[in-house]
């Protein structure tokens, strides 16, 4: 049984995802083309290279959202990975006002609705297997947020974890693990991180109250680093695909990839390790 287990030593964000799996061996150009079946591919660019977090070689993927007061009609075909070492593009915290496009009927203000999201997944056309998965993943983010917000899913709007970003990054990586032909998925514990953000609503406690929800019947591992080490997309990528979290489990390792996140830190690697192999 062909195994995918998520080592969360530095938690679990959608793009840390996609640049693992990116990493262990999966085609981000079949990625690419599968995601221009959402017709959003006008909001955004995708870019993937080469970084090295303290020692250790990862791949760091981003989107970059295009913004509608330059060429709006234009389609970008460059995937800037040859030159994505440098750019550091702060992940899903204040995209949701500049980058709105007029002319894509799901977009609004920069955000979009739960029903809008689903809707995108069903008419995309995608093959069964990644329109489960990302339907699910959602699913599980939409009812943590309504929870939160006393809203029934149908009235939930994605801001921070909705706009294009995560649209891309949950997509992505339900596109990669099907082309990857994995049959089961295991994961670590999560480390959540200590501290407070800075969210649309204020300062928030880490994790954020939709992250701790998602995370429900899931083991969080304790970690003193004081920053958001499991963002809301990836520990939905977590909660919703690991079959069982645990240590790794007994298997002949075919692959490994490492993710890069965004932040960096003094005493270890901010990166996700995804190993890939066959459980007998």
């Amino acid at each position: 049984m062909r195994t995918l287990y998520f080592d969360c030593f530095s938690g679990i964000s959608g793009d840390m995802v996609i640049g693992a799996l990116i990493d262990a061996g999966a085609d981000p150009l079949q990625m690419e083309e599968e995601l221009k079946k959402l017709n959003m591919d006008e909001e955004y660019t995708l870019s993937w290279g080469k970084v090295v977090k303290n020692g250790i070689t990862s791949t760091k993927f981003d989107v970059i959202l295009t913004s509608n007061s330059e060429q709006p009609h234009e389609h970008s075909h460059s995937h800037g990975h040859e030159h994505s070492h440098s750019h550091g593009h702060e992940h899903s915290h204040s995209h949701e006002t500049e980058h709105n496009h007029g002319h894509v009927h799901h977009n609004h203000h920069g955000s979009r609705t739960y029903k809008q999201i689903v809707e995108a997944i069903n008419e995309a056309n995608l093959n069964e297997s990644v329109t489960n998965m990302s339907l699910t993943i959602f699913k599980k983010i939409g009812e943590a947020e309504g929870h939160i917000h006393g809203l029934p899913l149908d009235k939930v709007h994605f801001h921070e974890v909705g706009a294009v970003d995560s649209i891309i990054d949950i997509i992505g990586a339900a596109i990669l693990i099907d082309q990857l032909g994995i049959d089961s998925v295991q994961s670590s514990a999560i480390p959540t991180g200590s501290g407070h953000i800075h969210i649309d609503h204020g300062i928030y406690p880490v994790p954020a109250p939709a992250t701790l929800e998602i995370l429900k019947g899931v083991p969080i591992a304790s970690n003193v680093i004081r920053s958001e080490l499991a963002t809301p997309t990836g520990a939905a990528i977590a909660a919703v695909l690991a079959e069982k979290f645990g240590s790794l489990p007994a298997m002949t390792v075919e692959s490994i990839g490492y993710g890069a996140g965004t932040k960096t830190f003094d005493n270890h690697p901010n990166v996700l390790r995804i190993i890939i192999g066959e459980i007998q």
